[in-house]
């Protein structure tokens, strides 16, 4: 009698669920690194927003840099102004804020920028100076940290633990992101 067959034996089900498991095994890692590389790029460009948005309300308001996060944001649907700038988004206006698996600290320099004729719309006197720290929230989303001041030069911190706050950060002695 002849045996018509159809559909596959399991040991040919077998070697194919084996090659999938390698492939799988080879493209994981390569994945999380491409994922931690992306939070990494996404921290410093997070960064150079924010500082290009301190110089931006430093120059629109003559206050020096402010004192606050929030004070570059403010809550969506508010007028701009020298408390709620908004500069930056909702997500940043917090301190700490959190994105793209990274945690933002911002600290001011406590030098105010003026002694008198501070603008009308403004509270008081901004700071001559701030710095921000991005630190990774865990070793799965990166593994440096990253700070800003107002000189706009970012450093790095290439070994940055998790949570690592870099403020001040032209006194951290970290170098200059290449």
């Amino acid at each position: 009698m002849k045996k018509n067959q159809k559909g596959f034996s399991l040991i040919e089900l077998l070697i194919v669920v084996a090659i999938i498991l390698i492939i799988a095994a080879i493209a994981i890692p390569n994945l999380l690194r491409a994922k931690i590389a992306a939070n990494q790029s996404a921290a410093v460009g997070t960064l150079r927003t924010i500082s290009s948005a301190e110089e931006t309300f430093s120059s629109t308001y003559s206050d020096g840099f402010t004192l606050t996060m929030a004070q570059l944001g403010g809550p969506a649907g508010a007028p701009g102004d020298c408390n709620n700038a908004h500069l930056i988004d909702e997500v940043l206006g917090n301190d700490p804020a959190t994105k793209s698996g990274y945690v933002f600290t911002f600290q001011n320099n406590g030098i105010p920028a003026l002694t008198a004729g501070i603008p009308a719309a403004c509270p008081g006197s901004g700071d001559t100076g701030f710095s921000v720290t991005a630190a990774p929230v865990s070793l799965s989303t990166g593994t440096a940290a990253y700070c800003i001041d107002e000189t706009g030069v970012v450093r790095v911190d290439s070994a940055g633990a998790v949570g690592e706050i870099l403020n001040p950060c032209s006194a951290s002695g970290k170098p200059p992101l290449q």
